[in-house]
């Protein structure tokens, strides 16, 4: 622990971003225990674990950032250009917007989605197949541009 903890305040360089990190690695690892393979270097197989979960989460945030400049400065085609329409209006949309989805669905969204997960990835966090979460999104993602053209 204390090794992972020292990689992962190298990599945020932040005490609080540091310590979730090594909190999301060890939960990653426990659900992903059956892939490793006994006799190799648990450390490395943590640390790779911990590097991927930062890059993701950069990637991430990078992309976060990018959306919220891009809705910022332009504003929905839909709207007069008399009301102005902040990126926080749209998020709050969406987060409106989800909760109004069946759990199962908002679930696969968001592990997908916003997590980034591959379906297999999220199929097993969700002890489902696959194609199962890929059918879940696809419903979720219909849903929600059905809700969003009844606002």
């Amino acid at each position: 622990m204390p090794h992972l903890r020292a990689f992962s305040r190298f990599l945020t360089r932040t005490p609080a971003a540091a310590d979730d990190l090594v909190q999301d690695t060890v939960t990653r690892a426990l659900a992903a225990r059956s892939q490793y393979t006994p006799g190799t270097s648990l450390k490395a197989w943590l640390f790779t674990i911990q590097r991927n979960i930062f890059y993701e989460q950069y990637r991430r945030n990078n992309k976060e950032c990018e959306v919220l400049k891009q809705l910022s400065s332009t504003p929905p085609a839909h709207e007069e250009q008399s009301t102005p329409h902040t990126a926080q209006d749209t998020i709050r949309e969406l987060d409106e917007l989800l909760w109004q989805l069946p759990d199962i669905l908002r679930e696969a969204l968001i592990l997908v989605g916003a997590q980034e997960l591959s379906y297999d990835e999220a199929g097993a966090i969700c002890n489902t197949p696959a194609g199962t979460i890929k059918a879940r999104v696809s419903r979720a993602r219909s849903l929600l541009n059905d809700l969003k053209e009844k606002i």
